[in-house]
């Protein structure tokens, strides 16, 4: 039988079901939704033992213990014949330095709640990512470092891991790109356009400085952009305004490395013949972007590039580490880090499982989501995709692409190179949990426009909404029932005169699924708050208190009966969001959020405002500066010491050797500092 979310009836135990396992999904026809907990279906009897993995019954428990650990468990998941298979992949972070807080919100953290969402509707869902790890950007790095480009990548491809760790992002691989498998999936595919006329070999001119003799990458030529004006350009984007560029294009350029004016040299490579493929990928693009309901952000750049038309493009350097190309000829060439780093997608997947084609080669049952920042949209709607399309292979094509906008920091721009803003350690070092700052940032998602993160916000968001709203209803439930009903859910009826709530809560719980469907993901987790707020309506309106409960117990225990309900609801909705806070035993013990004091937006501000560059610099300067003294302290301490020998030698030894050193002791421990 169909029944309403808001409808309340009993079934044959007696029990009361505020909202049904069954519903009519109001775009997606009828569905059995494991976001739809039946609810209050409860022994009345049963105690709330805060330790208990289950208040009420869920009917997929597992959205509440979600771990990225439990996410890699065995066996592999793959897709299934006839059932919904998603594939999720986040833009691969490239491994030059700490993700900043842009970086987490924009692809990782968001496609992370894409994949809770759906692993606990009962998808088949497998979500991968990885580090981008090629490039000369890693080369440079690496003799800055002085160390290999080999152990520079699993340097920071470390850091990444923990940091993501650290903010509870699930994966069910996180790999990389250095491997047998990347090399072997990206030059088969490099093969195959070559075969089908889709590469061709050209010389062209390629930035050189001559200061110190080799052939420049595009991000390591800098100057003003042609369309701008910015003056911080790069070779190969500018940051500004994201338009492709070429090093050439840009108006005075310098050298990143020593400033020298780079020269044209001519150097011979191939190139992707884009233009040569333009209508095959208009021909799949253009129903790809209505069928996948592709957000704003994510047509506009992709139909502009369509528009001004695509140009062939340089997919080889003149570097050592990256993919050989494979070609006679070309051994001292590898293939171009914007050519390979999509094709890191199935070779990370192929690292997870030697079945990996199930997922890339198999369009009927699969569908790939793919969330990355807008400046990585053509990579991911027109160049990879019109790899695949030349190979003339089948492959799973993206089905919805998701662009985050920019996230600034406090009226600026994060920068992971220019190392500006918060970035992931940061976030651990303020001693706040994950689920807060994953909280902040989800609910400041730039989906349709650039976000600005802010420490005073940031505090606010906490203490007016995850403590005053979420915070509050649960604790304040928790303890009512343990102090009034010894911990003992209540037999209860609801009362007609709650309909208006339970039908206010319904259409909540339907703009929440439609929400989450349609990857809106900041809208989401704003509905999920005001499941809190009906709640805490719905105690505010029937003064629930003792005095209620001595007066009015039917009332009370009705109140009480409900607000659990909705309570076990909201761990259900906030789970992708708080996969911490949803932890069964969190709600059953109350909810661990606390003030977090006003000032602190001001301490946060200026121990956050430099860039990291500079806060590393003033670390440097301060730890230099520290053993300067250290070294002045113990110099002087070794004077004092021989003072103080020759002082007692003067005297005619009226003191012993051993009295002399227990003197020169105490002045070395008066006068060198312990740090």
């Amino acid at each position: 039988m169909m029944i309403d979310i808001g409808e309340a009836h009993t079934n044959n135990t007696g029990n009361k079901k505020l909202w049904s396992s069954e519903h009519q999904s109001p775009t997606k026809g009828p569905m059995n939704h494991p976001l739809l907990p039946v609810a209050a279906a409860v022994d009345k009897k049963k105690k709330l033992t805060f330790k208990s993995a289950n208040l009420l019954p869920l009917r997929n428990p597992a959205i509440l213990t979600l771990s990225p650990h439990a996410m890699t468990t065995e066996p592999k998941i793959l897709p299934k014949k006839g059932e919904r298979n998603i594939l999720i992949t986040s833009a691969l972070p490239y491994v030059n330095n700490v993700p900043h807080l842009g970086n987490i919100v924009g692809s990782v953290l968001s496609a992370d709640v894409f994949s809770r969402y759906h692993k606990a509707c009962g998808h088949q869902t497998l979500y991968i990512c990885g580090t981008d790890e090629y490039g000369t950007a890693t080369e440079t790095k690496a003799l800055e470092e002085k160390v290999t480009p080999e152990e520079l990548c699993a340097k920071y491809n470390k850091i990444h891991q923990e940091v993501y760790e650290w903010f509870g992002i699930g994966f069910d691989h996180f790999g990389r790109t250095p491997t047998e498998k990347h090399t072997e999936i990206s030059q088969t595919i490099f093969k195959r356009l070559y075969e089908n006329g889709y590469l061709a070999e050209k010389t062209a001119e390629q930035p050189f400085c001559e200061t110190h003799g080799s052939f420049l990458a595009d991000r390591y030529v800098e100057g003003e952009c042609p369309r701008c004006h910015y003056d911080d350009a790069r070779g190969d984007q500018c940051d500004k305004c994201g338009h492709l560029l070429d090093p050439f294009d840009l108006i005075n350029p310098r050298c990143k490395l020593d400033g020298a004016t780079p020269v044209k040299r001519a150097t011979k490579h191939i190139h992707l013949l884009l233009d040569k493929l333009q209508p095959e990928i208009e021909k799949w693009v253009l129903p790809a972007m209505e069928k996948g309901d592709w957000p704003k952000n994510s047509r506009v750049i992709t139909e502009s590039w369509l528009k001004e038309g695509l140009k062939d493009r340089g997919i080889t350097r003149d570097l050592k580490w990256g993919v050989p190309v494979p070609l006679e000829g070309f051994e001292n060439k590898v293939l171009y880090v914007w050519f390979e780093a999509c094709i890191g997608y199935p070779s990370i997947t192929a690292n997870y499982t030697p079945d990996w084609e199930l997922w890339w080669r198999n369009p009927e049952e699969v569908q790939l989501y793919q969330f990355l920042g807008k400046d990585n949209v053509p990579f991911h709607s027109v160049i990879f995709p019109g790899c695949q399309i030349g190979t003339k292979e089948k492959w799973t094509q993206l089905h919805h692409l998701n662009t985050a906008e920019y996230l600034n920091y406090e009226g600026g721009k994060f920068s992971k190179s220019r190392g500006i803003g918060v970035f992931g350690n940061n976030a651990k070092d303020t001693g706040v949990p994950p689920d807060v700052w994953r909280y902040y940032l989800l609910k400041n998602r730039p989906e349709t426009g650039d976000t600005q993160f802010e420490w005073r916000s940031f505090v606010e968001s906490n203490n007016s909404e995850l403590l005053a709203k979420l915070g509050n209803l649960v604790n304040r439930v928790i303890k009512l029932v343990a102090a009034s009903y010894d911990s003992t859910i209540p037999d209860f009826t609801v009362p007609e005169s709650f309909q208006p709530n339970l039908d206010e809560i319904t259409g909540l719980l339907r703009q929440y699924i439609e929400e989450m469907e349609s990857v809106h993901l900041r809208a989401g987790i704003s509905t999920a708050m005001k499941l809190a707020e009906a709640g805490n309506g719905l105690i505010q309106a029937n003064r629930l208190d003792n005095s209620l409960i001595a007066n009015d117990p039917e009332r009370a225990a009705a109140v009480v009966g409900t607000v659990l309900n909705l309570i076990y609801l909201l761990a259900s909705v906030f789970a992708p969001y708080l996969p911490a806070t949803s932890k069964p035993q969190d709600r059953q013990s109350g909810l661990p959020f606390s003030r977090i004091d006003p000032k602190k937006a001001d301490l946060w501000r200026d121990m956050f405002g430099g860039s990291q560059a500079d806060r590393q610099k003033k670390e440097e300067e301060a730890a230099k500066a520290a053993a300067k003294k250290a070294a002045k302290d113990a110099a002087k301490a070794k004077k004092k010491e021989k003072r103080a020998k020759a002082a007692a030698a003067a005297e005619g030894g009226a003191a012993s050797d051993e009295v002399i050193d227990q003197v020169a002791d105490g002045v070395a421990q008066v006068t060198i500092p312990s740090s």
